[in-house]
């Protein structure tokens, strides 16, 4: 360990960056069922029926809703595997993934 002028041991701790967080955002679409997207947000987001509910009419009243803010990698897996979720079903609901400011 370097000693400075006092004799005492100095440590630096290098900085952390926080890791940029990313928002997973649902796109309203006019083919998709309510009930379908309410439970895609429990499923995959773990929401209640309530806040998925809410979510969901949000997405439909403004064209699109922000459903989570998380790291790069995780938006990414949910918003692939909420819209993979319903390609299976045959809906093209949609989730993206962009930075937050």
């Amino acid at each position: 360990m370097p000693q400075n002028d006092t004799g005492l041991n100095t440590v630096t701790k290098p900085k952390l960056e926080r890791p940029r967080l990313y928002k997973v955002i649902l796109v309203n679409d006019d083919y998709t069922p309510r009930e379908f997207v309410t439970m895609v947000l429990k499923a995959v987001f773990r929401m209640s029926e309530e806040t998925g509910y809410r979510v969901m009419l949000t997405a439909h009243k403004m064209g699109t809703a922000v459903v989570v803010v998380c790291t790069r990698d995780i938006a990414e897996t949910k918003a692939k595997e909420a819209t993979d979720l319903a390609k299976e079903a045959g809906f093209p609901l949609m989730f993206t993934t962009e930075p937050e400011e």
